[in-house]
C-alpha cells in the first residue's frame, strides 16, 4: 500500500493507493497539511476501470490497449477525487486552458480536433505572457459568481500543466475550419455538447449538482465557438474575439 498527502484545486486529499503511479503523478501537488478526506482504490476500482477502457476504446474504434494496473488506478483516483469535488463545487470539464495575462481561456472539443496544438500556439505567440493551465483534464470551481479553473496532475499525454489556479473568462468549442472565425453563443446553444465534456457521475444526487454547477458556469463565463486552421492567425481571431467583457 502506497500512501501521500496532496493538495489540489485548493483542497488537502490523502490517496491510499497499491502502486506508486498516482504518487509520482502527483509529485507537485504533495502537502504537508491534515486532509480534509481520504481517497482508497481496490483491486476492483483498477478492473473496473480497466473495463470502462476496453469500451471506450471500442465505442471510438480504436485498437485495444492494456494499460496496467498502476496506469488505469491513476484514472481510479481521479474519478473517486472528482466525485468528492463535486461537494465543493469544483467540477471536470476535459479540455485545454491557456491562460493570457491572468485569464484562462477553456478549449473544448472532441479528440483528435486540436485542442492542444491550439493552445501551445497562444504560448509561442505570447511568449511570457502565456501559459498552459491543464491540458486536458482541468477542474473548474463555481463560487460567488466567479469560475477559477485549476491545474492538475492529470494532464494529457504530453503531460502540460501548472499547479495553479486562474480566474476563467471563457470556454470556446473548437472546430476545425480553413478559415478563421469565431461568434459568441449563449449557453443554450451548446449545452448538450457542455455536457459531454464534463464528468458526470452515475450517483444521481451528484449529478443533479453537475448540472446546477453547469448551470452556474453561465453566469460566470462566456461562451465561444471558434472555427480555425490551426495556424498562428487563429490565436489572433480567438483572443481578440474573447478578451471582450461579458
Amino acid at each position: 500500500m502506497f500512501s501521500n498527502t496532496y493538495k489540489i484545486a485548493d483542497h488537502v486529499v490523502r490517496i491510499n493507493s497499491l502502486h506508486n503511479d498516482v504518487h509520482q503523478l502527483c509529485s507537485d501537488y504533495l502537502s504537508s497539511e491534515n486532509p480534509e478526506f481520504e481517497i482508497s482504490v481496490s483491486q476492483y476500482d483498477i478492473n473496473s476501470e480497466r473495463e470502462k477502457n476496453k469500451l471506450e476504446r471500442f465505442r471510438e474504434k480504436l485498437a485495444p490497449f492494456d494499460f496496467s494496473d498502476g496506469q488505469l488506478e491513476t484514472t481510479a483516483v481521479y474519478r473517486k477525487l472528482c466525485e468528492k469535488l463535486i461537494d465543493f463545487d469544483i467540477i471536470l470539464m476535459h479540455g485545454s486552458v491557456v491562460a493570457v495575462d491572468g485569464e484562462a481561456y477553456l478549449f473544448t472539443a472532441k479528440s483528435g480536433t486540436g485542442k492542444s496544438t491550439h493552445t501551445r500556439l497562444w504560448t509561442e505567440y505570447f511568449g511570457e505572457r502565456a501559459f498552459i493551465v491543464n491540458d486536458d483534464k482541468p477542474l473548474i470551481m463555481l463560487r460567488n459568481g466567479t469560475a477559477t479553473v485549476y491545474g492538475t496532475a492529470w494532464d494529457g499525454k504530453h503531460h502540460i500543466s501548472r499547479n495553479t489556479s486562474v480566474k476563467l473568462k471563457s470556454v470556446c468549442i473548437l472546430e476545425r475550419s480553413e478559415n478563421n472565425h469565431i461568434s459568441r453563443n449563449e449557453m443554450s446553444e451548446i449545452y448538450p455538447i457542455l455536457l459531454q465534456q464534463i464528468y458526470k457521475p452515475k450517483d444521481t444526487l451528484k449529478m443533479l449538482r453537475i448540472l446546477e454547477l453547469t448551470d452556474m458556469l453561465n453566469e460566470c463565463v462566456s461562451f465561444f465557438t471558434l472555427g480555425c486552421n490551426m495556424e498562428t492567425d487563429a490565436v489572433i481571431t480567438a483572443y481578440n474575439g474573447m478578451k471582450v467583457e461579458r
